[in-house]
């Protein structure tokens, strides 16, 4: 019996230049040395595989996308090549694949068949910005994104800002980045003004923000620029 491909998690930095300014060369081997990637979306994928110059046509490549699109029942059809003995690269649009991306599915459904799931190193905007914050980085909750609409997204926010203060536990949140001036605005108005919060945005940038103020300091500031802008939060 053929030995199992092995499914290797590849991290995909935000931004159009050299993957490899923050990526290892290691992750460079492991990826030139692949023809199958189970993808986010084919069209980024590809983007980012071209930049980081894999030293073959793209084209030569197999990709099968996983997003929220995908049928739960045609999940199991994208490991058929790693039953095989062929390994695939995960990659999601723009990030950690498996954290706040696709990839958990393929990954779980690999530990269910006997396949090895090898992440790769690369850098998750979740840990930088809390490494960055000064807040506590001993204890903390990545929640996602909060509810879209009121009152259901104060209350959110007021039920976590409880935690940071009661657990001492930093809470961390994204947001969609058109979203990202609203959901500053509904921190400072839902929260106490000795609460903490930081912004960081655009992280391994040369445009990054990264700033920590109680509410109250944040009230009195011009808002930060961060329309459209991938960023984290974090209430302490």
């Amino acid at each position: 019996m053929a030995a199992y491909g092995k499914l290797y998690m590849i991290p995909c930095p935000i931004g159009e230049g050299d993957p490899y300014d923050t990526l290892p060369a290691a992750n460079g081997e492991v990826i030139r040395s692949l023809d199958y990637f189970i993808v986010e979306n084919v069209r980024t994928a590809r983007r980012f595989l071209s930049r980081g110059k894999i030293g073959r046509p793209i084209d030569d490549l197999e990709f099968a996308e996983l997003n929220e699109h995908t049928p739960p029942q045609e999940i199991d059809q994208l490991i058929v090549p790693l039953l095989a003995g062929r390994s695939a690269g995960m990659i999601s649009e723009a990030g950690m694949p498996g954290i706040a991306d696709p990839g958990a599915e393929i990954a779980a459904l690999a530990h269910r068949r006997g396949i090895e799931v090898v992440p790769l190193v690369g850098p998750s905007s979740i840990l930088l910005a809390l490494m960055a914050s000064g807040l506590n980085g001993q204890s903390f909750a990545f929640n996602g994104y909060l509810p879209v609409k009121d009152p259901q997204r104060r209350d959110a926010i007021r039920r976590f800002e409880k935690r940071a203060h009661t657990e001492r536990q930093s809470q961390l949140f994204i947001e969609a980045p058109y979203r990202n001036a609203r959901l500053f605005a509904d921190f400072l108005a839902a929260c106490a003004p000795a609460t903490m919060l930081t912004v960081a945005a655009d992280l391994m940038s040369p445009d990054q923000y990264i700033r920590t103020f109680p509410i109250a300091h944040w009230r009195q500031m011009p808002a930060p620029d961060i329309n459209k802008r991938p960023a984290i939060f974090i209430l302490g």
